[in-house]
């Protein structure tokens, strides 16, 4: 498959100009095809019995593979969710932490994230990287790590910036479990989440999968508590609620994801070329490059992700909205002066040079 080819699975590509798989990746024909095909014969045959169940499992068990596949770890370690943000409330609730423990996060996190460590009753130690250069990370999020933390949480790759943060250098530093918010990696960089103790996974975003899929892979599912048990939690269960529960990642399961869902995703993860990964690099680099010819402030510094952050001469959401009625998506970043280009392996000079037009007018 070359460029091209991978171009013409987005049918969205032949009109719009789409630099926003950082909020929902472009859908392709054989995504939705998967889709159709499952909710055609749920439509015909009906959802229920032997056969019904059986492929619905067999569905989610191809699910929880390929996705571990992608994280370079055993499917066995891997819970199948609605969205990272699902995976992060697992991860911390599990954890039953308390008042008088620390948690360390940045400033540069989603929502996503903060939420569930805010909600936790840990004391939140956040370090400040914004205005700082992305080699100052480790040093800043290290001074907040103390004798009281019981977890590290951030990002692999910034929602804002699109800096890589220093996770890896940060496990081999502290003896603390770490919560790794893949949202914006997995799929646009190459990932290996077996050092970590939790990484979470978007299936709408960079993977280019249907809305409200992801996974959590989780190192020693022993060690976490079931704080919030789905239906798929349990072997067994009793009157009182007690339950028996499931081998592996697999008791954090959430809820019933629709086999239609699951189907597309596995089909988005087979449609990805092998090399997408560098030709997303080099796409991003090429982005920074035509972006500071012309004289826009970059935020992204280089060598990073594939998401390159800049500032707009103009309002940044009125600049974004302009860009859209001109056939050029982009995100608008609130509370911040930036927007935000998500460079694809589908992205190409043409897409880049209709976003500078889109921009500069």
């Amino acid at each position: 498959m070359n460029v091209e080819e991978a171009r013409a699975a987005f049918p969205v590509l032949e009109r719009l100009a789409y630099l926003n798989a950082g909020t929902f990746g472009p859908l392709a024909r054989a995504t939705v095809e998967a889709m159709h095909e499952r909710l055609d014969r749920d439509l015909r045959d009906g959802r229920s019995g032997g056969r019904f169940m059986e492929e619905g499992a067999r569905l989610r068990e191809e699910t929880r593979s390929r996705l571990a596949a992608l994280l370079s770890v055993p499917p066995e370690h891997v819970a199948l969710t609605t969205s990272t943000t699902r995976g992060c409330n697992i991860a911390v609730a599990g954890l039953r932490l308390k008042p008088g423990d620390e948690v360390v996060t940045t400033d540069n996190e989603h929502f996503g994230l903060l939420g569930p460590l805010h909600a936790s009753g840990a004391s939140v130690r956040v370090a400040r990287l914004r205005g700082r250069s992305a080699s100052d990370a480790f040093e800043l999020i290290a001074a907040e790590v103390g004798p009281r933390t019981r977890l590290l949480a951030l990002s692999h790759v910034s929602w804002l910036t699109g800096h890589v943060l220093p996770v890896d250098e940060l496990r081999a530093a502290f003896d603390v479990p770490i919560l790794v918010d893949g949202a914006q990696s997995v799929g646009a960089i190459p990932v290996d989440a077996s050092g970590f103790d939790f990484y979470t996974v978007s299936g709408q975003k960079w993977l280019c999968g249907p809305d409200t899929t992801g996974a959590l892979y989780v190192a020693d599912p022993e060690r976490l508590e079931v704080a919030t048990p789905s239906y798929f939690a349990q072997q067994t269960y009793e009157p009182d609620g007690r339950f028996t529960a499931k081998e592996g990642a697999a008791r954090f399961d959430s809820d019933w994801l629709p086999f239609a869902s699951v189907a597309g995703l596995v089909a988005a993860i087979d449609s990805a070329p092998e090399w997408r990964f560098e030709a997303a690099a080099a796409t991003a680099r090429r982005c920074r490059a035509l972006l500071l010819e012309a004289g826009i402030e970059v935020v992204t510094e280089p060598g990073h992700s594939t998401l390159v952050t800049f500032v707009p001469r103009g309002d940044p959401a009125e600049t974004a909205a302009a860009a859209y009625e001109n056939g050029v998506v982009v995100r608008d970043l609130t509370g911040t002066p930036w927007i935000r280009a998500s460079c694809g392996y589908w992205t190409n000079e043409d897409d880049l040079e209709r976003l500078l037009a889109a921009i500069v007018s």
